[in-house]
Parts: structure tokens; sequence; C-alpha cells
């Protein structure tokens, strides 16, 4: 990819970073096309001068995303959303693919998501699937990618519970039976880079190297911060008249959907990707460390528990 231009859509956000940040490491051009540019000056120290191009697009409006794929030799969509799910992630994703394949651009990227089913209790699942049927109608040689929970020192999956283990003795549990497998943001980047050479319609599921139950996962967060809450599952009446009761506001403890997806386990079942690209899936535990020192008792000089 030296010296191609990438345009990828919600580069801005938390996986943007590190897809941004390995395409860079290609020699390629990258194209940041997200809603607020303004967001994305982060990227610009990452490559290069002139290595990095801000630019303002919204998946939802046709002619943005068509100025945001001109001369384009390649397109990552990243764009997600918990909210106008069916706008963002089917429409949105459509006029994405509609416009790389008018523009001419040889090679599309689709990260969506596991669970993305058309049968799916929940809208997320629902939109997902919807999305990659828009992808690959409009650009059949696009590669899917679906991620489980990605994790990463900006992440919003292990940060929150880190968070909570931290300030409560008592950590209620919803779905602790629920079993996910988290996968490392810099091994999905990796996967987005190398999925640009490999044009020919695959849909990969990406996850890391170890599964765990939401209540393990919860336990091993608690053990990694040195932490030693008492944790309560939550039973599944009370988690779900809680989402029907609260779900509706801002910042409330789970959604409805969020409630339906947890119905699901959230792991690979399908094609691996990272063994396809030849990508050793990252722990937890080898870079978790990292950034979970905020949530000890005395920062990077305190002790985690042992296991």
């Amino acid at each position: 990819m030296q010296d191609k231009l990438i345009t990828v859509f919600g580069g801005s956000g938390f996986v943007g970073r590190y897809v941004a940040q390995a395409l860079l490491a290609t020699g390629a051009r990258v194209r940041i096309a997200c809603r607020n540019p303004a967001g994305a000056m982060h990227i610009k120290p990452l490559g290069n001068l002139g290595q990095v191009q801000l630019m303002a697009a919204d998946v939802r409006k046709p002619s943005s995303v068509a100025r945001a794929v001109q001369d384009a030799d390649a397109v990552v969509n990243l764009v997600g959303s918990f909210a106008n799910m069916n706008a963002v992630q089917n429409v949105g994703a459509g006029n994405l693919a509609k416009a790389a394949a008018a523009a001419g651009v040889n090679r599309l990227v689709h990260v969506s998501a596991i669970g993305a089913d058309p049968d799916s209790a929940a809208e997320y699942g629902r939109s997902k699937a919807a999305g990659e049927a828009a992808i690959r109608a409009a650009f059949p040689s696009a590669t899917i990618l679906r991620p489980s929970i990605v994790f990463g020192r900006e992440d919003q999956f292990i940060n929150r519970f880190a968070g909570l283990i931290r300030m409560l003795p008592i950590v209620p549990v919803i779905g602790a039976g629920t079993r996910f497998q988290p996968v490392f943001v810099g091994d999905v980047a990796k996967a987005v880079a190398a999925a640009l050479d490999d044009q020919s319609g695959n849909i990969l599921e990406l996850g890391g190297p170890e599964i765990f139950s939401m209540l393990e996962l919860n336990r091993w967060i608690a053990r990694a911060i040195g932490r030693d809450p008492a944790f309560i599952e939550v039973p599944d009446v009370a988690a779900r008249l809680l989402a029907q009761g609260t779900g509706w506001m801002p910042g409330a403890p789970i959604t409805m959907d969020q409630y339906k997806m947890l119905g699901s386990d959230n792991v690979v079942t399908g094609k691996d990707g990272l063994a396809t690209y030849g990508i050793v899936p990252t722990g937890l535990d080898t870079v978790a460390h990292d950034w979970l020192n905020i949530y000890r008792r005395h920062g990077r000089f305190g002790q985690a528990s042992a296991a």
C-alpha cells in the first residue's frame, strides 16, 4: 500500500487510531473521514508531513461519502453506533459501498461485529447483518471482519468495569454466564491492514486467545487492579426490568438492546481471521497492565492480587 490513498470512515474513534497507525506504517496515505474532523487531530502526528488528511463526512449523507472516497485506492469502514443503528450501520454502510464502487475504488474492508445476524433479537445484531448485506450487494469482493469485544487503553469495556470495581464493594454482574473472546485493538488493526490485500469476499471473525464469561472477566479485572469486591449475579428477570425501566435514560447501566445482546455468546465460531492472516492474538494479561494501573489503590506502585 506504499503511497496509496486509503479513506478510513470512522477513523477518529478508538479503533480508528490503531487502524490509522497500522496503515501509515505501510507507507500509505490515510484520509480520515468522520463527522467532526477536529476530533481526529490526534491522528495527524502518527504520520509524516502530508501523510494524513482529515475530511468531514457522514455515512448517512451520500454526497459527503462520495467526496470522501474520491481518488481513493482503498476504503475502510469502521463506523458503528448504538444510536440510529439502522441508519448508520445498514443504510450508511450501503451508501459507502455504492460510492466506493462508483468511484472505482479497488479495495474495501468493512468492520462489522460478531453477533451480526438478521434473526438477532437485538437491533444492533440485525443492523450489523443488514450492513454486511448492503456491502456485499454493492461491493462483492469486500472483506468483512467481525471482531468480538475490542479491548485497549481507550476502550469503553474493560475500563468501564474496572471503574465500577474500583468504586464499589459489591459489584452487580448482568449476563454473568455470557461468554466473550476479547480481542486486542492492535490485532484488529493488523487484520484490517492485511485484509486490504484479501479481496476475495471473505467474512472473518476476530477473537483473542482467551474466552471469559462476564463473571470471569470481572473477576480477572479485579485481580489485575488489586481489588477484592463481592460479585453478585443479577437474575435475568431483574436485568430485564432494569433495562426496560431505565434503558432509555442517558448513561443507563444497560439498554434493552444491550440486554438482548447478552442473550448470545460473543465468541469466534466461524473462520478465524487472526489465524488466516498469521497474527498471533494478544492476551489481556500481556498489555492490560499498561493502563489498568490507574485503577489500583496506589497507581503503578500498587500490587495486583494473586490470581
